[in-house]
């Protein structure tokens, strides 16, 4: 009882503590809660002076465009028609005018709907008093006038630009009487929280119509009794600068404008118009609400460390009480976990082991499979008999691994097939499969089925002895070289020498120029297994493809004439250059084609071509696709593995060293790319490559053998 419950009389203390920790930190951060309460309504505030700022340029680039009418050739009647458009689209507007560079009132336009105390003129004058003082500034500068009277409430402004001649002095001036109560709604949102007062400055430092009553009036005593409310005095001088920023009023003071009793945070920006003069808005908000909020969090956190107390209490007198319950049910657990670790560590072993493992029941159905086999066979097999996870096997085969499993239970030991080509999958390839018997406790795990795929193991074993071709290859080329080759040299040329002397009539003439015909054959053979068995990394540069393809099908043309055979080329627009080695790359495309053109009987038809990564004309990082293709004899099935191996040719004795095509997968490999081989005998052959491109070249540039 005692161990049990210090624990959780601790951790009671320990929540007391963080409880009375929050509620002093909520304290002493009131002064941050209230900056960042500032932060936010300088965030609403700009937002909807924002709105502010864009219906008054809108009026300004009204006016601008009403002065661009009036520059315009044309009519009076033609202006005024242009004007009254302007008036009747926007609602805002009651009057418009339009005056010369003298201040001379030359247009008048009133709205039909207009109230009628401004219809009758009563702020006709202020009109051209505000256009008069609009020509005194800057053309595109905006003149306000004072807030208005009568009927409207205050909200009426008159609003006038100079308009600017050629030489950039003002010829005239546009005026236009605005009802601003629409350009200031946006200020009103903000306001409709019963804590948040506004206050609106105009151009003239008066108090706008949309202003709090309650601070207004004390605006208007600020000039009499400036030292009542210090802050406030110093909020609107700030306002009438056009200066931004947040102040903050103490109770007191907030308490006297009419706030309420708790602090108030003032956040103040001016609206611009375009010239120089500004608006001011302010927004005035008692921190009542934050206050309360305040108050209402620490209530809740301290009911929540209380209810938390509570019910660590409870819950340590149910420990207490379930304490000699655990003790029974701890060894029994404690055997449970080892019993599901054991079944868990075997599953995952089974699931990650390379080689498949198929479970069998007493009646021969499937219990469990592994993740190797599950992957390859149907998601139903479990509980199928062993039939349905080898859909695609032949009956034969299926025969065969029933068999083996009855005779492994039968015989009480492991029964196997070593190496069998089986059709297991739908494809043939390699297998050993071991029929594993397992004691009788279990009816629903009594063999396993272990399936080895050699099929890769096979693979590694063809490369290995590729490989091992390759390197005999390499020493045999070193040997040829040294010990062949400069004898040869000397036979040929002392051959030469006898041909010279005999001359081109002599009997014997002919068979000499045989002798040198072999000795070069025989040299081209030692080339080429030099080439092969010294084949170095590749110098790459930017190779265009067309015109290396078109510079070999020339070089190859009277070669293909004489053998009665067409070389065609097809090329798009647009190939990226390749990254190559361009003698190299000849290489390539040269024995590709004289093996096509050998492959051909007369007529035949040899076609080169080549393609973008993505099959399109465009280029694009990748591969691009060489393909060079013939409508020969073709290569039968049995040989298409062993084209690229030394010395394998299909040609007839004495016409083929089969290098050509190990050359050519050699040089593409060590460039990076890869060659596929497509042929049907009768038909043709296809071999196609796939070169690394490099990025798309500025200039196609020309490649010349």
């Amino acid at each position: 009882m005692r161990h049990t419950l210090v624990p959780i009389l601790l951790l009671c203390v320990a929540l007391v503590s963080v409880g009375v920790g929050v509620v002093a930190v909520i304290q002493r951060s009131r002064a941050e809660l209230v900056q960042q309460f500032a932060r936010d309504r300088q965030a609403q505030l700009d937002e909807a002076t924002r709105g502010v700022v864009e219906a008054l340029e809108d009026v300004s680039e009204d006016l601008l465009f009403a002065g661009e009418l009036l520059s315009q050739p044309g009519t009076s009647g033609e202006h005024r028609r242009e004007l009254r458009a302007l008036l009747e689209v926007i609602g805002q507007y009651k009057v418009i005018a339009a005056y010369d560079a003298a201040g001379v009132e030359q247009l008048r336009l009133v709205d039909r709907r207009a109230d009628p105390v401004v219809a009758q003129g009563r702020f006709f004058p202020e009109l051209g008093e505000t256009a008069r003082r609009a020509l005194e500034r800057p053309p595109g500068s905006i003149t306000s006038s004072p807030p208005l009277g009568g009927g409207e409430g205050g909200w009426l402004r008159i609003l006038a630009t100079a308009i600017p001649a050629e030489e950039g002095r003002a010829r005239g001036a546009v005026a236009v009487l605005v009802d601003t109560q629409s350009l200031f709604a946006p200020l009103r949102i903000i306001t409709s929280e019963s804590e948040a007062r506004l206050l609106l400055i105009g151009a003239h430092g008066r108090a706008s119509p949309a202003s709090d009553a309650g601070l207004v009036s004390w605006y208007q005593r600020l000039e009499a009794e400036p030292g009542l409310v210090p802050t406030y005095a110093s909020l609107a001088e700030k306002m009438r600068a056009g200066e931004r920023g947040t102040l903050l009023f103490q109770e007191q003071e907030a308490e006297r404008l009419g706030m309420g009793r708790a602090e108030a945070v003032a956040v103040f920006t001016s609206i611009p118009l375009k010239g120089g003069s500004h608006w001011s808005a302010a927004t005035l908000v008692s921190t009542i609400a934050l206050r309360s909020h305040e108050r209402g969090l620490i209530m809740r956190l301290s009911l929540a460390a209380l209810l938390v107390t509570v019910f660590l209490l409870a819950f340590g007198v149910y420990v207490f009480l379930a304490q000699r319950r655990a003790v029974a049910l701890r060894e029994s657990r404690r055997h449970a976990d080892r019993l599901a670790h054991l079944h868990d560590k075997t599953q995952k072993i089974l699931d990650n082991i390379p080689t498949g493992v198929l479970a069998l029941t007493e009646q021969g159905r499937i219990s469990a499979v592994n993740q190797v086999l599950r992957s390859r066979m149907p998601s139903s097999v479990v509980g199928a008999p062993l039939a349905a996870a080898f859909p695609q096997a032949s009956e034969p085969v299926m025969t065969r691994l029933r068999e083996l499993v009855e005779a492994a239970t039968r015989e009480a030991r492991v029964r196997s097939l070593l190496g069998e080509p089986l059709a297991l999958f739908g494809e043939e390839g390699q297998y050993s499969i071991h029929a594993v018997p397992l004691e009788a406790r279990d009816p629903e795990v009594r063999a396993l089925l272990v399936v080895e795929d050699l099929s890769n193991i096979r693979a590694l074993e063809t490369q290995l002895l590729r490989a091992e071709k390759f390197a005999t290859v390499g020493v045999l080329a070193a040997g040829i070289a040294h010990e062949i080759g400069t004898p040869l040299g000397v036979v040929r040329g002392r051959a030469e020498y006898v041909l010279g002397k005999l001359g081109a009539a002599h009997p014997q003439a002919a068979g000499v120029g045989v002798i040198i015909e072999q000795i070069d054959r025989v040299s081209r053979t030692i080339r080429q297994l030099l080439d092969f068995s010294r084949l170095q990394p590749a110098a790459v540069s930017p190779v265009a493809i067309g015109p290396m393809i078109r510079d070999v099908s020339e070089l190859l043309r009277l070669e293909a004439e004489r053998r009665q055979v067409r070389i065609e080329w097809e090329l798009p627009e647009g190939l990226p250059a390749i990254a190559a080695d361009p003698d190299q790359l000849q290489q390539v495309l040269v024995n590709l084609t004289l093996n096509a053109c050998d492959a051909c009987g007369a007529g035949g038809r040899v076609r080169l071509s080549a393609a973008a990564p993505d099959g399109s004309s465009a280029g694009a990082w990748g591969f691009v696709t060489l393909t060079v293709e013939d409508d020969g004899c073709g290569i039968p099935p049995e040989s298409l593995n062993q084209v690229f191996d030394p010395f394998f040719t299909t040609k007839k004795r004495g016409q083929g060293t089969g290098l050509g095509l190990t050359v050519v997968a050699h040089v593409v490999r060590n460039h990076g790319g890869r060659v596929e081989l497509e042929s049907e005998p009768g038909r043709g052959t296809r071999v196609t490559v796939l070169w690394p491109a490099t990025g798309p070249m500025a200039t196609e540039e020309r490649h010349v053998i």
